[in-house]
Formats: structure tokens, sequence, C-alpha cells
């Protein structure tokens, strides 16, 4: 029976130009189907939805193939068709035809990955159309930022590229070499490069084995406690000492003040000497000393206020090479869309973050804020529930670090410090760890310095 064109299906309606299509590929594929249906797995893992399909009938009839696939029913022409009957807008006499027609005009069913990857592309031009429509939309009507509309540009592409790159299922055996494969460069001379990147607290780092590619860090504390200067210490370990190349990205201080502290810090000078300029001439001496080790480091800081996900991912790429990034810190991130809830907004800042660390594959390290409750709890110790404004921050977060200083809480309730209190003492408390266990780790603030240390634990007995 030759085909008939007068059965061509409805195309979706675009104003103003034709959009990409194949209505050729788009037959193929579900004449395919209904020929061989034990290849809609592997069609399905191509085209995992039916709007890929540009032909509104073919929408119809792919859609309700993947319903009877996901339902565990039978897919054939019998049952294709009687779904479709169930649907107001299914003709009977033209669609009984047109499946009759679709499985005669496969050209080949062994190609039908090969015609389900045609259908793809057009999608994904389709999309990228209807992205660079919306954008000159945005820009024409002017009611936004240049800023936010730029941001909303980059992430729309950002999101096209991210669906075009997933991947399927891969068997385990191709897994496990990919897993010996970085096991032996573990254990190779340049081991260090593969390794979690150190942090410079020692037991932490063998808690959580380093700041790991595509990990999402949160560091969590009231103000005032030192999560900038912790997260300063980490930007100056790895970038220093482990040569690494880290984005710092600072929402809240300027670029001056933070190559203040990390002078500060590098030099074992008292940062107040830096603010007065009160210095002797041994300090000077040091603090030159430190500008040279820290002028050949790896580290780049950025302090646009309100920035958002897609403006860091897009400078990141644009650097190159980005071993780590840190942000300080979340709640002062924007979102590139106008979101009335700021839970909501938050919500989608921290799975933005999170993605961003995978697509990227980095370490991505980000300081947040703790609710007040901490402070008026008896122990003053910060849990989980106490990360402000969403929990989706614990639930996206690979790992949650609290910073912790006893003396800090004393003082912000409106107490007095006793006598008996350490006022350098700190702790690092590791309340989520999907890598192994949480723990709490005694570590040293030395204010004057901005910079927290290792500290002997003594163990009695």
């Amino acid at each position: 029976m030759p085909y008939d064109s007068s059965l061509d299906l409805t195309l979706q309606a675009e104003p103003g130009m034709q959009m990409p299509f194949s209505l050729e590929a788009e037959q193929s594929v579900l004449g395919a189907v209904l020929l061989e249906p034990e290849c809609l797995p592997a069609v399905a893992e191509i085209l995992p939805r039916a709007e890929y399909f540009y032909a509104v009938n073919n929408q119809l009839i792919y859609g309700v193939m993947l319903e009877l696939f996901t339902l565990g029913q039978p897919v054939d022409f019998v049952t294709v068709l009687e779904k479709l009957r169930e649907n107001d807008a299914f003709d009977e006499d033209t669609g009984k035809v047109y499946l009759t027609q679709l499985a005669q005009i496969v050209p080949s069913i062994s190609n039908v990955e090969v015609y389900a990857g045609i259908v793809r592309d057009k999608y994904d031009v389709r999309t990228l159309i209807q992205a660079a429509r919306s954008i000159l939309s945005d820009a024409r009507e002017g009611g936004e930022e240049s800023s936010l509309l730029l941001d909303s540009a980059e992430q729309r592409i950002f999101d096209i590229r991210r669906g075009k790159n997933m991947k399927g299922l891969l068997p385990v055996r191709e897994i496990l070499l990919d897993t010996f494969d970085r096991l032996d460069l573990l254990n190779s001379a340049d081991r260090d490069r593969y390794r979690g990147i150190p942090t410079g607290i020692g037991e932490l780092d063998t808690a959580i084995t380093g700041l790991n590619r595509s990990d999402l860090i949160i560091i969590a504390a009231r103000p005032g406690v030192g999560k900038t200067s912790w997260g300063l210490n980490i930007a100056r370990h790895a970038s220093v000492v482990g040569k690494r190349r880290v984005a710092f990205f600072s929402l809240e201080m300027a670029r001056e003040q933070l190559a203040s502290r990390l002078l500060a810090c590098e030099a074992v000078v008292e940062g107040n000497k830096l603010r007065s300029g009160e210095l002797t001439e041994n300090e000077w001496t040091k603090l030159v000393e430190a500008g040279d080790i820290l002028s050949k480091a790896e580290l780049y800081f950025d302090d646009t206020p309100g920035i958002t996900v897609p403006e860091i991912k897009a400078k990141v790429r644009r650097l190159g090479n980005v071993d780590l990034i840190i942000i300080d810190y979340l709640q002062l991130m924007s979102s590139p869309r106008r979101i009335d809830n700021r839970v909501q907004e938050v919500t989608e800042i921290t799975r933005s973050l999170k993605i961003m660390a995978k697509e990227l594959d980095v370490p991505v390290v980000v300081c947040s804020q703790l609710r007040r409750a901490t402070e008026r709890s008896k122990d003053h110790i910060p849990g989980l529930s106490e990360l402000r404004e969403s929990g989706s921050i614990e639930q996206d977060a690979d790992i949650v670090i609290f910073l912790h200083r006893e003396a800090y809480n004393a003082t912000s309730e409106g107490g007095e410090v006793t006598e008996d209190m350490d006022l350098s003492a700190a702790q690092l408390i590791v309340a989520k760890n999907r890598h192994g266990e949480t723990l709490r780790i005694p570590v040293h603030w030395q204010g004057e310095y901005m910079r927290f240390t290792s500290r002997e634990v003594i163990r009695n007995g």
C-alpha cells in the first residue's frame, strides 16, 4: 500500500518561520516500534518524552507508546490503537490508516536509534530557536536589568546543553574500569593531583577525604564566627600549598579586604595593623615575603554583589581549568529569574550549585548562615535544622560543616566570657558526610591573624 501524503499529521504552529524537523525520521521511529516493540527501551533513552516529536499526532502516538511501556503493557498495533481511541482528538478513520502506513514506511528497523537521534537533534535546534526568541522578547520588553537578562539567557543555553549531554545507563564493568584507573592515578607519583583537595586541617581531610570533585560542601555558622576566614584559609592552602587554581566569589567583602586578610594570614601579622598601617620593619619584611608567595598562587577573586549561578558558571568557564570554587556566601546570591518566595529562590540556587559542581566536575564550597535559634539553644551546638531559609541546603549538600566557637556564642547571647573559657577554642562539626562518618574536630582560632589551624588533641592515659 503506497504512502498517502494526505494523512500527514498536524504540525505545531510556530509564528514567523518553519521550525526544523524531520517528519520521515519521526515516522520511522514510530513505525519501527510498532514492528519491533523490543527497540522501545533504546528509543526511550534517546527520546524520553513525547515533546521531542514535532508533529502533534506523532507526539500523541509516541506518548501512548511511552504510557503503555511505563505500565508494563504490550506495545503493538492493537494496544496503541485501542489506547488512542480514549483520546477525543483521535480520528478513527484516518488514524487507523496512518498507523498502518507507519509500519510500512520504515526503511530499516536496525537503524531506529539513528532515526531517534535525528528526531532529538531537530528538537534541540527547535529548543535553541525558542530560547533565542524568548531572550529577544525579554530584551525588547526592557522590564529587567541587563544583568538579569544576561543571567537568564545563559541559563537557558546551559539548560539545553545539559539536556543534550545526559548519559544513559552504563554496565558496571565499564564503571569498574574507570574506578581502577582512578585508583592507579591515586597511587602514582602524581597522586596529589587526583586526590581530594586538602583544606589544611589534617583530621578533617582524613574524615571527608579532602574536597572531592562534583561535591557541594556547605560551611555554616552564625555571622562573625569565621566563615569567610576559613573559606580564605582553604583557598590559600589549595592555591599556595596544593598548587591548585581556585576561584573565590565574595558577595559581602571587597577584593581588597580579602587580599588584606589573606596577606595577614600568610605573613602571620595582626590584621588590624594592616588597617592602621602601624607596622614594624620586621612586619614589613614578612608582608613583602608573603606577598611574593601569594602573587605566584593561582587564586582569583570576584566581588560581584548578588551574583547568580549562571554568572559564576560563565566566569569559571572563561577562566578555565579551575580546580576549586568557593562562594561567600549563599544567602547573598540571587536567582537569574524573579521568584517572590525566598525559600523557593534558595532552593533553586542550591540545586543549581550542585548541578554546577557536577557539570564542571569541581568541588564547590559555599558559606551559609545559620538561624538565630543556634544562639538560643541550651548547648549552643548547631544542627542541620538550623540552616537558614531552606531545607534544600541540607538535601543538596554532600558535606555540611559547622563552625562553632563557645566564646562567640557566650558573648552573642549577652553573657560573659569566663576565666576558664578558651577564647581560641573552636570546632569543625561535620554534620553531614556522604563519604563517611560525622564527627567533631577541635581546631585553633587565631583571630588576630584571621585563621584556623589544626590543634593537638591531648588524650589522657
